[in-house]
């Protein structure tokens, strides 16, 4: 699993002239099934992704196609960890990711 933390590196009118083309890569993996949560930083300097990932580099190349990645509006920060104790309802998504992987 990881989070991608984004910093906002361009002002605030920046960000929302490329929200919406933000929010349609969002939906996109959230159809694929990578995306677990997402949403703003308060205060708003930037956003956290909470995915579901094989490995870095996948994850990598998902973020280039982010249009605040391709524009330069936001700094990533990728943090890979392995949830050792979650929520029932999350055992599901969890058990799915593992059995991917294999």
């Amino acid at each position: 699993m990881f989070i991608i933390n984004l910093t906002y590196i361009e002002p605030l009118e920046v960000v929302e002239k490329h929200l919406q083309e933000h929010i349609n890569f969002l939906n996109h993996y959230y159809a694929e099934g990578l995306f677990i949560a997402s949403g703003r930083k308060n205060p708003r300097t930037g956003g956290i992704i909470l995915m579901q990932g094989m490995n870095k580099e996948v994850v990598q190349e998902i973020i280039r196609q982010d249009p605040f990645y391709k524009n330069k509006i936001a700094q990533y920060d990728i943090i890979e960890f392995e949830a050792s104790k979650y929520c029932p309802e999350l055992k599901t998504l969890l058990t799915n990711q593992v059995d991917g992987n294999k």
